[in-house]
């Protein structure tokens, strides 16, 4: 199923010197399938289901730091998905049972912080809304809405 989220801004990047007013992202499984304006999206893909999120859309972070403390492994990992990221560092994730629960939920284990957080067109749908105080709206962890504030 197709399915199409959508926020007042879209950026590829969170730098990006070009964001996209009440801009979308199309998601087809675990891959972005197109980004653009959501009036074009909805042109585009007429079937898709629509999600709009107030705030900024962009790609999910990298948490760079410990995990939040929980009283399981889940529920560490699932933390750091309401804070808008979808990989960890592996000097983070030490523990065998971390390692799990990050691969269970999609999580990726990274070696260093060199990978750079974007929205590319057939790359993996991990993507993060943020509202205006920089909160965490929603994270969608390859492909799937894994977090949702209330």
């Amino acid at each position: 199923m197709l399915t199409i989220h959508a926020a007042d801004e879209l950026r590829h990047t969170w730098d990006d010197p070009a964001p996209v007013k009440d801009g979308a992202v199309v998601v087809e499984g675990a891959r972005v399938a197109a980004t653009g304006s959501l009036a074009d999206l909805q042109e585009r893909f007429p079937g898709a289901r629509v999600r709009r999120w107030p705030g900024v859309l962009g790609p999910a972070l990298v948490h760079e730091g410990p995990l939040p403390g929980a009283p399981t492994p889940r529920e560490r990992v699932h933390a750091v998905l309401k804070l808008g990221a979808v990989a960890v560092l592996e000097e983070y994730a030490g523990t065998a049972e971390l390692r799990a629960a990050a691969e269970r939920n999609d999580v990726v284990v990274l070696a260093s912080a060199v990978r750079r957080p974007a929205v590319l067109q057939t790359g993996r749908a991990d993507l993060a809304v943020f509202d205006e105080t920089g909160a965490c709206v929603a994270t969608v962890c390859a492909g799937r809405l894994v977090h949702r504030r209330r």
